[in-house]
């Protein structure tokens, strides 16, 4: 089930930060607080293969996201202390060290549960038994959250778990919600910062056609 256009869980996760503290982040909480954006990617697995990768990259557009009042946010089930050693691990080494932004250790799943976002395929009960067996590696697919400044959530995506993500995309994507809000129009597609967007009418849609 989609939740965009809800609010995002209230529920506080540990985190750690490049320091090696543990400590507790809402990300709803954070949003409302501090009335910035959050972009909250999850991803599988500390120690993987595309993760890395993608940590770099949100990391290398931390200064364009700061720009646009956004705070980044990594996430996985890893537990704070691999997170820790991840970060201490050399970018030539496949490791994260030099990633500046908080990333969550929901290991209790608490969060990615009720996300949804779980790679569970299936599950089996043992009747004589009681216990369910479940299906897959449960841990979180590539999740992408954009959340506003009210805690609304304007933008949820997953990719499957060899798929990277584009970084350029959440940025066009901040860009095109800012507008939206600043402007009152829609952003049409292919919409990027610096085009016009148009009204939300018959009119408008007609003229923009008209001209493109």
């Amino acid at each position: 089930m989609s939740l965009v256009g809800k609010k995002f869980p209230n529920l506080s996760v540990n985190a750690m930060d490049e320091m090696g503290d543990t400590f507790q982040l809402n990300i709803l909480e954070e949003a409302q607080k501090n009335k910035k954006k959050v972009l909250l990617f999850w991803y599988p697995k500390d120690f993987t293969f595309v993760c890395p990768t993608e940590l770099h990259a949100f990391q290398k557009a931390a200064e364009e996201f700061e720009k646009r009042n956004v705070m980044v946010v990594g996430a996985s089930c890893d537990t704070p202390e691999v997170h820790f050693a991840w970060l201490n691990t050399p970018k030539d080494n496949g490791g994260i060290e030099g990633v500046k932004y908080p990333i969550l250790a929901d290991s209790n799943r608490n969060l990615s549960s009720r996300l949804g976002i779980l790679d569970i395929t299936g599950e089996s009960y043992d009747e004589e038994t009681g216990d369910v067996t479940l299906e897959g590696d449960n841990v979180t697919y590539r999740a992408t959250y954009l959340i506003d400044e009210d805690g609304k959530i304007f933008h949820e995506g997953v990719n499957d778990m060899p798929l990277g993500r584009n970084v350029a995309e959440f940025l066009r994507l901040v860009d095109a919600y800012t507008h939206v809000q600043e402007k009152g129009e829609v952003c049409p597609a292919n919409w990027e910062e610096g085009k016009e967007g148009m009204n939300a009418d018959r009119d408008g849609v007609a003229s923009y056609l008209s001209l493109n």
